[in-house]
């Protein structure tokens, strides 16, 4: 077996263990944010020292990639309380957590075949001693074919690497050469042959640096599999799946379904169920009659601080990243403070985002450009119109964690809708419900303003009750309709 951990560390290589949904963008993708880490294993004969070459089947579609930052542990463990867990680690490194999705169907679960082929788990090249790190401030990357695809740190991690360590070794025991695959954020895709994929984790803490250099891998054809045992199979879901966009609205048909309700509507329906702080202030549209909903990816800036403007507001900085990170349907959502005294997204990356399939950018900081991005077809709500440049009062510090936007909180995920009335965020557990509700009130207050029009005072048809909600519900029977 290409033990990597052994060699590098003269440990014998033991459990690797994968955690699905870590990084908020990921779970933005996904459509899903768990309240608990949930774990696969996949087998160490799946690990390979400095990634090298790996095979895709002949007569298979979706080889899968996703960057990562693997744990090591140093020392054994069981029922590790969380304030402990750290020095448990003894090394963290790079890896990128290969999967054939065309097999996902045989284990679904499990993931063992589909996830434990031999050279699946590419890892190193070096193992940086944890002791030396701080493991808020660690930062994933991951490039295909030059073009950087993923970056994201760990400082929004949902479930950070202490609760890892506790959470697993509640009943089972950590043993040193064990890894811990600590999840991929968003930009996980797909591999052809002769494709070139390459991860690196490093630390963004200047007092304690540290890099990996690139885990570099490289995608070949491999042989048909042997017509035994459960065949390739895929469909347009799992092709979405696995290229990492989101399914089809058969699947996922909320974001449209919500678009056709109006937001002062659904703002009455959330009132209802206690939440009267969920409305985005002091933001209105580029574009008057837009209209969207979409799940939320953030962007979060923070007041500018010179010295600090070098590192963080220029080059590929997080607010270039939050553009063209964020996917088909989803809402850039950017915390700026209330601050509209320069722009904090303009012409160029407004028509990138909609090139890019995003449903909409919501800011409550300044726009520039606001005639030209009045004339995009992607809706863009804004605090409001100002020339300066990003550098006059920002800093784009971090992107997919909580923000704050317009004086409420904004989750990675959270489902999010604008009309003229303004924008809404709506808690993903509550959407259906909510959207359900909102659609009964619309027609109920269709029925009601036929009635206005007709003559009829308000007194008893608005809210509806007594003989007037007997009415309504005898022509909302089956076979009736409205008059």
């Amino acid at each position: 077996m290409n033990d990597p951990v052994g060699t590098e560390l003269g440990l014998r290589a033991g459990k690797v263990i994968a955690v699905h949904l870590n990084y908020p963008s990921r779970a933005a993708q996904r459509g899903r944010t768990p309240v608990h880490g949930s774990y696969f294993l996949k087998a160490s004969s799946s690990l390979a020292a400095d990634g090298g070459t790996v095979e895709r089947p002949k007569g298979t579609e979706l080889l899968g990639f996703e960057g990562e930052i693997a744990l090591v542990i140093g020392k054994r463990g069981r029922r590790i309380d969380p304030a402990h867990a750290w020095p448990h680690v003894g090394w963290v490194t790079a890896a990128n957590d290969l999967g054939l999705y065309d097999l996902r169907h045989a284990d679904r679960g499990s993931n063992l075949r589909s996830k434990s082929g031999d050279g699946f788990t590419p890892i190193g090249p070096a193992f940086l001693p944890a002791a030396g790190l701080d493991p808020a401030a660690l930062r994933l990357r991951t490039w295909v074919n030059g073009e950087l695809v993923q970056y994201d740190t760990t400082a929004g991690l949902l479930f950070g690497f202490a609760e890892l360590i506790a959470d697993l070794s509640r009943m089972s025991t950590l043993e040193p050469g064990d890894v811990i695959l600590t999840g991929t954020p968003a930009g996980a895709s797909v591999l052809e042959p002769g494709d070139l994929v390459e991860v690196e984790v490093d630390s963004v803490d200047p007092a304690r640096p540290g890099r990996t250099a690139r885990l570099r891998t490289t995608v070949v054809d491999g042989p048909a599999l042997a017509g035994y045992g459960a065949q390739p199979k895929r469909d347009d879901a799992l092709r979405a799946d696995a290229y990492g966009t989101p399914e089809k609205s058969t699947v996922d048909d909320l974001p449209e379904r919500l678009t056709q309700v109006a937001v002062a509507t659904l703002s009455a329906q959330l009132r209802r169920h206690g939440l009267h702080n969920v409305s985005v202030d002091g933001v209105h549209p580029a574009r008057p009659g837009s209209r969207f909903a979409g799940r939320a990816r953030t962007l979060r800036f923070l007041p500018l601080r010179e010295d600090l403007f070098a590192e963080h507001g220029t080059g590929f900085n997080a607010q270039k990243q939050a553009i063209e990170s964020v996917g088909p349907g989803e809402v850039l959502v950017m915390e700026a403070r209330g601050e509209p005294g320069t722009g904090t997204v303009g012409d160029i990356l407004a028509l990138r985002a909609q090139l890019r399939g995003a449903a909409a950018i919501v800011t409550d900081g300044g726009l520039r450009d606001s005639a030209v991005v009045a004339g995009l077809d992607i809706p863009v709500f804004h605090g409001g119109a100002h020339p300066a440049v990003l550098g006059r009062r920002h800093l784009p510090w971090e992107t997919d964690v909580a923000i704050g936007c317009g004086g409420t909180t904004v989750r990675p995920g959270d489902l999010v809708v604008g009309d003229d009335d303004g924008v809404l965020v709506i808690p993903p557990e509550l959407a259906e419900e909510v959207l359900t509700a909102a659609v009964e009130q619309e027609r109920q207050e269709e029925f009601i303003t036929e009635q206005v029009r007709a003559g009829h005072e308000i007194k008893g048809l608005y809210p509806l009750s007594g003989q007037w909600l007997e009415r309504y519900r005898e022509q909302r029977a089956p076979g009736k309709e409205i008059r």
